[in-house]
């Protein structure tokens, strides 16, 4: 069953003013032996939201008991929706949209016996009257949570290296529709863009790789002042798993809390990439990064890890 298939079912529960982590995980009904869902409803300073947890197990995952590489994907997002300012589902969903989407797939293989080597656990929230805030060049989506409440449902410490999808077009530096990724990030150090899943990249969307560039602030944590393209790479300062970013992206100027903004072929294209990147990663052929190269990174100019932290933290 295709990408598409699983994208069009997921954003039929998303655009909705009832949308929640219930109605998600009753997707999920047919495939209870294959994948498990786990809805966690939280309560923050600015609203609720329902945390979802997919864990599709792999033939020798660390669930098994097996040493096969565990991948994480994470959907980012403030929220699905904006209610009451905005009706229907915004252009913020789509990374909630296409992580679950690829774990419908997963879960779908699951069951008809093409079961990867290792564990892939998915993780997001569903929030439909998530608040916005000023931001440049356009107002970005809110969230009801701060963002180590979102990291610490969203990152296990399974996780060997993490795929974080997110809406990227609230921007002038991605002139691009589809789907881009970034250069791979490990505790505090942006390393060089994986080969391995630049040509993941141009297989699955049959396109030249798009990729987009990040700073040392996108890299540090929110709520430290400084300016960040979004909330893409905020995985990687809760992990010493290699992060990668997959932004699904457009050659205009997108608001997060825009509707009608959204594309599905495009949330199916990063849904298809965080498949095909499972299958690979979990079977060791595909890696986010040079260790060895790292390991010499280090040694030269030691840890970045105080960049994981606010300085205040330090």
């Amino acid at each position: 069953m295709s990408s598409l298939i699983h994208t069009l079912r997921v954003i039929e529960q998303i655009d909705s003013p009832r949308a929640s982590g219930e109605r998600i995980a009753a997707l999920f009904a047919p495939y209870l032996t294959d994948a498990t869902v786990t809805v966690t409803p939280i309560t923050g300073p600015k609203g609720k939201t329902e945390f979802v947890r997919v864990v599709i197990p792999g033939s020798r995952g660390k669930q098994a008991g097996g040493t096969a590489p565990t991948l994480g994907v994470v959907g980012r997002l403030g929220g699905v929706g904006a209610r009451p300012s905005r009706i229907g589902m915004v252009s913020d969903a789509d990374g909630a949209s296409a992580a679950l989407a690829a774990a419908l797939q997963l879960a779908h293989m699951h069951a008809q016996g093409d079961v990867l080597p290792g564990d892939v656990i998915l993780g997001t929230h569903i929030c439909p009257d998530a608040p916005t805030r000023p931001h440049q060049p356009v107002d970005f989506m809110d969230s009801p949570m701060d963002m180590e409440t979102l990291n610490a449902q969203e990152i296990t410490p399974e996780m060997d290296a993490v795929l974080s999808i997110d809406t990227t077009k609230g921007n002038r530096v991605i002139n691009h529709k589809g789907i881009a990724i970034s250069p791979t990030v490990k505790e505090g150090y942006i390393l060089r863009v994986s080969e391995d899943l630049l040509r993941i990249l141009e297989m699955t969307t049959g396109l030249p790789a798009a990729t987009f560039p990040v700073t040392t602030q996108d890299i540090t944590p929110y709520g430290n002042g400084l300016h960040h393209l979004n909330s893409i790479l905020q995985p990687s300062v809760a992990t010493s798993a290699p992060v990668v970013g997959v932004a699904i992206t457009a050659v205009s100027v997108v608001p997060g809390c825009g509707t009608g903004a959204s594309h599905e072929v495009d949330i199916a294209s990063a849904a298809r990439f965080a498949v095909e990147v499972a299958k690979e990663f979990t079977q060791g052929t595909c890696h986010f990064h040079d260790a060895q190269e790292y390991g010499k990174l280090l040694a030269l100019y030691g840890s970045m890890a105080h960049l994981q932290g606010r300085s205040a933290d330090r």
